[in-house]
């Protein structure tokens, strides 16, 4: 009989949700987010611990963490390593340098020294250039001291990867085994530039996600859980083990907003439905597919760089509990700046001098008083501000649906209290139980994946055997990962035939998941 503990870090809060072998919730945690991180998901452990319908901490076997440390190390241009890169690409791609098209504050957080060298490969695998081992070798001692970790990118090494590891086992022997290096054909797919991106993203991450693993096994050493299996949320609602986590930590960006939707297909029971998960700053809606979130068609934009990694469709809109409320002549304005975990200090209703949406709601009685402290601003303006966020809520979901056709809503966060329960362009409107910690609880009742992407060539006539061989090659992934053997499946496929490449060249992308083993 194992149960889990979930754990989210957002930016106002940190949640924490305790469930029985069942998956069902038997306690959720809400405290604020504190500066140093750690001590608050000490306090939210702690709190579900200690809780009427807890259970023997021996008894905890599973323990998992949805954090965005990594985002904001990247958003903030903070803590981020030295990188050397190592583009196996010449002659081919010397036109362009790496980071093209960086913010120039980005630039100087991820101080670079890079080689284009000779290498990479065909779309079908054929050698483009082969390594020269002298020239490697030679690039490598001229960081020495000057870098923190390395990233290694060749052309199309997503279809081979023997390139990098070639070139991975020479930065070891010239930079010393314990160096942290990033293969980019284990992280993104194909496209040079993006996967490049992501690579020395990844690499740069490096000491941030040493820090908040090992502040996370801390909080769970500290509340007796040292034994129990720890994972990391992942980009695609999937998880992750904390070692893994360490070597990628870049697949860990936009968990938060993807805990939320998992967490709402699982507290609302709607496989397809779209989902708003209101926080203390942001309003992040997402459409949710077969119970797991939709991915982002297009490359995504992360601290201002290009990256082709899997990522939730999120519209993120400037709505949340700690909004700052202002008047602009005759016009209202909301945010975009919050008061954040701040808002216990700062609004109205705790004795603070600043209106939020929190003060706004509570005004117009759209939802219950959380203090005893009146709202100071005139009532008129308290519902026209009211007017202006739910209206920016629908015009959203608007954007959100792919139809005219009202779609299911299902509302989490803590600060989905402020919204309605109608709401237009809407079928219905859900607001499940412990809607308040969907996040913490999308977390702990996430899966373990395996996935594909690659290009490969179908020959004619064997089409089914070559998918039905890469179906079982991405389920092993997932097994080999931790899911349960007998209940591992595929849950995304995508076949894309490429016409301008010769061959019967198809795009094949492939997902599978399954529950832990426990």
């Amino acid at each position: 009989m194992t149960y889990r503990i979930g754990v989210d870090v957002g930016g106002t809060h940190t949640d924490a949700a305790l469930l029985d072998p069942q998956l069902n919730c038997l306690a959720t945690a809400k405290v604020r987010t504190t500066p140093d991180v750690m001590r608050g998901i000490e306090q939210a452990i702690a709190t579900v611990l200690d809780s009427p319908l807890s259970v023997p901490r021996e008894q905890i076997g599973l323990a998992m963490l949805g954090t965005t440390h990594c985002t904001n190390a990247l958003v903030e241009r903070q803590h981020l390593q030295r990188v050397g890169l190592l583009r196996l690409a010449a002659p081919a791609t010397l036109a362009i340098p790496p980071q093209a098209g960086w913010p120039q504050d980005l630039v100087a957080a991820v101080p670079l020294k890079y080689a284009i060298v000779c290498g990479g490969y065909e779309y079908d695998g054929r050698v483009l250039a082969e390594l020269d081992e002298q020239e490697i070798r030679a690039a490598l001692r001229s960081w020495r001291g000057e870098i923190d970790a390395v990233a290694v990118c060749g052309v199309f090494s997503p279809i081979s990867g023997k390139q990098e590891a070639q070139a991975a086992q020479w930065v070891r022997d010239e930079l010393g085994s314990g160096i942290a290096v990033t293969l980019s054909s284990e992280i993104g797919s194909v496209g040079l530039l993006e996967r490049e991106n992501a690579a020395i993203l990844n690499a740069a991450l490096g000491v941030v996600a040493r820090r908040a693993i090992g502040g996370f096994r801390d909080a769970l050493s500290q509340a007796g859980l040292g034994h129990a299996r720890s994972y990391l949320g992942q980009n695609d609602g999937t998880l992750m083990s904390l070692e893994l986590a360490e070597s990628y930590p870049i697949m860990t960006l936009g968990c938060g907003p993807t805990n939320s939707l998992r967490g709402a297909a699982f507290l609302s029971g709607l496989k397809d439905a779209l989902v708003v998960d209101v926080g203390g700053t942001t309003s992040d809606i997402g459409a949710l597919i077969d119970g797991f979130p939709r991915e982002s068609a297009s490359a995504v934009e992360i601290g201002g760089a290009r990256l082709n990694l899997r990522m939730p469709d999120i519209l993120a809109i400037g709505v949340g509990g700690g909004t700052i409320v202002r008047a602009m002549g005759d016009a209202v304005t909301l945010g975009p700046d919050s008061v954040g975990y701040k808002l216990n200090e700062m609004a109205q209703i705790f004795g603070g001098d600043t209106l939020t949406l929190t003060d706004v709601a509570t005004a117009v009685e759209a939802m219950p008083a959380l203090a005893p402290h009146p709202v100071r601003s005139p009532l008129a303006f308290c519902q026209q501000a009211y007017a202006v966020m739910v209206e920016r809520i629908e015009e959203g979901i608007d954007r959100m649906k792919v139809g005219s056709a009202g779609v299911p809503v299902v509302l989490v966060g803590g600060g989905s209290l402020l919204l309605p329960d109608a709401l237009q362009g809407t079928s219905e409107v859900i607001r499940p139980p412990h809607f308040g910690a969907a996040n913490a609880i999308g977390v702990a009742i996430a899966e373990i994946s395996g996935e594909i992407d690659q290009i490969v060539q179908v020959p004619q006539g064997e089409r089914d055997t070559t998918l039905a061989a890469l179906r079982s090659r991405v389920l092993a992934q997932a097994v080999e990962a931790g899911a349960q053997p007998n209940a591992v499946r595929i849950i995304a496929e995508e076949v894309t035939p490429l016409a301008y490449l010769p061959g019967n060249a198809c795009r094949v992308r492939l997902k599978a998941a399954g529950p832990l083993v426990c």
